[in-house]
Protein backbone atom coordinates (compact mmCIF):
# COMPACT_ATOMS: atom_id res chain seq x y z
CA UNK A 1 0.00 0.00 0.00
CA UNK A 2 1.24 3.43 -0.61
CA UNK A 3 -0.37 7.04 0.37
CA UNK A 4 0.83 9.96 -0.81
CA UNK A 5 -0.17 13.36 0.53
CA UNK A 6 0.04 16.53 -1.16
CA UNK A 7 -0.15 20.13 -1.10
CA UNK A 8 0.53 21.18 -4.55
CA UNK A 9 2.42 24.34 -5.48
CA UNK A 10 0.11 27.29 -6.44
CA UNK A 11 -1.83 26.33 -3.54
CA UNK A 12 -2.26 27.75 -0.18
CA UNK A 13 -0.75 25.42 2.85
CA UNK A 14 -3.45 23.90 4.77
CA UNK A 15 -3.88 23.26 8.19
CA UNK A 16 -5.95 19.70 9.53
CA UNK A 17 -5.71 18.33 5.81
CA UNK A 18 -4.14 17.72 2.89
CA UNK A 19 -5.50 19.02 -0.84
CA UNK A 20 -4.32 15.52 -2.64
CA UNK A 21 -4.27 12.12 -1.04
CA UNK A 22 -2.82 9.19 -3.67
CA UNK A 23 -3.67 5.99 -2.27
CA UNK A 24 -2.69 2.83 -4.28
CA UNK A 25 -3.74 -0.85 -2.22
CA UNK A 26 -6.02 -3.72 -2.78
CA UNK A 27 -8.47 -2.98 0.10
CA UNK A 28 -10.77 0.29 0.52
CA UNK A 29 -12.51 0.94 3.52
CA UNK A 30 -15.33 2.89 3.50
CA UNK A 31 -17.07 4.03 6.70
CA UNK A 32 -20.31 5.22 7.71
CA UNK A 33 -20.87 8.52 9.43
CA UNK A 34 -20.06 8.28 12.52
CA UNK A 35 -21.63 10.36 15.61
CA UNK A 36 -21.43 10.98 19.38
CA UNK A 37 -23.13 7.87 20.00
CA UNK A 38 -21.46 4.97 22.70
CA UNK A 39 -21.56 1.79 22.73
CA UNK A 40 -25.02 1.21 24.15
CA UNK A 41 -26.53 3.82 21.72
CA UNK A 42 -26.15 7.13 24.69
CA UNK A 43 -25.62 10.36 23.25
CA UNK A 44 -22.34 11.25 24.57
CA UNK A 45 -21.72 15.20 24.88
CA UNK A 46 -24.85 16.59 24.53
CA UNK A 47 -24.56 20.07 23.52
CA UNK A 48 -20.60 19.73 23.62
CA UNK A 49 -18.89 19.98 20.22
CA UNK A 50 -15.86 18.99 21.48
CA UNK A 51 -16.79 16.29 23.40
CA UNK A 52 -18.79 14.48 20.80
CA UNK A 53 -16.16 15.04 18.59
CA UNK A 54 -13.92 13.23 20.72
CA UNK A 55 -16.53 10.51 21.03
CA UNK A 56 -17.02 10.80 16.92
CA UNK A 57 -13.23 9.69 16.47
CA UNK A 58 -13.24 7.20 19.17
CA UNK A 59 -16.00 5.51 17.23
CA UNK A 60 -13.74 5.93 14.20
CA UNK A 61 -10.73 4.39 15.91
CA UNK A 62 -13.14 1.28 16.64
CA UNK A 63 -14.15 0.97 13.32
CA UNK A 64 -10.87 1.29 11.46
CA UNK A 65 -9.30 -1.38 14.49
CA UNK A 66 -12.06 -3.92 13.02
CA UNK A 67 -10.94 -3.34 9.33
CA UNK A 68 -7.25 -3.71 10.24
CA UNK A 69 -6.46 -0.30 9.88
CA UNK A 70 -5.52 3.31 11.36
CA UNK A 71 -6.01 6.53 10.96
CA UNK A 72 -2.86 6.89 9.49
CA UNK A 73 -4.86 4.63 6.40
CA UNK A 74 -7.52 7.78 6.35
CA UNK A 75 -7.05 8.91 3.35
CA UNK A 76 -10.61 10.95 2.85
CA UNK A 77 -13.15 12.52 5.68
CA UNK A 78 -16.02 14.44 5.11
CA UNK A 79 -17.19 16.42 8.52
CA UNK A 80 -20.86 17.41 9.21
CA UNK A 81 -21.29 20.14 11.68
CA UNK A 82 -24.92 21.16 12.94
CA UNK A 83 -25.14 24.86 13.05
CA UNK A 84 -21.20 25.66 11.81
CA UNK A 85 -19.83 28.70 12.38
CA UNK A 86 -16.35 29.25 11.78
CA UNK A 87 -15.82 29.76 15.76
CA UNK A 88 -16.85 26.08 16.61
CA UNK A 89 -13.26 25.53 14.55
CA UNK A 90 -11.23 25.60 17.64
CA UNK A 91 -13.73 23.20 19.87
CA UNK A 92 -13.85 20.60 16.73
CA UNK A 93 -9.74 20.69 16.46
CA UNK A 94 -9.33 19.70 20.10
CA UNK A 95 -11.56 16.94 19.97
CA UNK A 96 -9.84 15.47 16.96
CA UNK A 97 -6.23 16.74 18.18
CA UNK A 98 -5.35 13.25 19.41
CA UNK A 99 -6.43 11.15 16.82
CA UNK A 100 -5.93 12.83 13.30
CA UNK A 101 -1.87 13.68 13.39
CA UNK A 102 0.89 13.34 11.50
CA UNK A 103 0.21 12.83 7.69
CA UNK A 104 -2.94 14.45 6.98
CA UNK A 105 -6.24 12.85 4.99
CA UNK A 106 -7.76 15.32 2.27
CA UNK A 107 -11.23 16.77 4.39
CA UNK A 108 -13.84 18.08 4.08
CA UNK A 109 -16.21 20.21 6.28
CA UNK A 110 -19.41 20.97 5.58
CA UNK A 111 -22.08 23.32 8.18
CA UNK A 112 -25.64 21.79 8.18
CA UNK A 113 -29.01 22.00 9.34
CA UNK A 114 -29.78 19.04 11.32
CA UNK A 115 -28.06 15.13 11.21
CA UNK A 116 -30.45 11.92 12.46
CA UNK A 117 -31.28 13.22 16.05
CA UNK A 118 -31.21 16.36 17.12
CA UNK A 119 -29.19 15.87 19.69
CA UNK A 120 -26.16 14.92 17.34
CA UNK A 121 -24.00 18.23 16.96
CA UNK A 122 -21.53 15.92 14.58
CA UNK A 123 -21.13 13.31 11.91
CA UNK A 124 -18.29 12.19 10.29
CA UNK A 125 -17.71 9.54 7.20
CA UNK A 126 -13.78 8.26 6.28
CA UNK A 127 -12.36 6.20 3.73
CA UNK A 128 -9.60 4.62 4.43
CA UNK A 129 -6.67 2.16 1.83
CA UNK A 130 -5.08 -0.34 3.10
CA UNK A 131 -3.28 -3.63 1.68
Amino acid sequence: MAIERMNPDGMHTPTGYSHVVKASGSTTIYLAGQVAADAGGNVVGAGDLEAQTRQVFLNIQTALKAAGATFANVVKMNTYIVGYTPEMRAAYRAGRAEFVTGDLPASTLIGVQALAAPDYLIEIEAIAVID
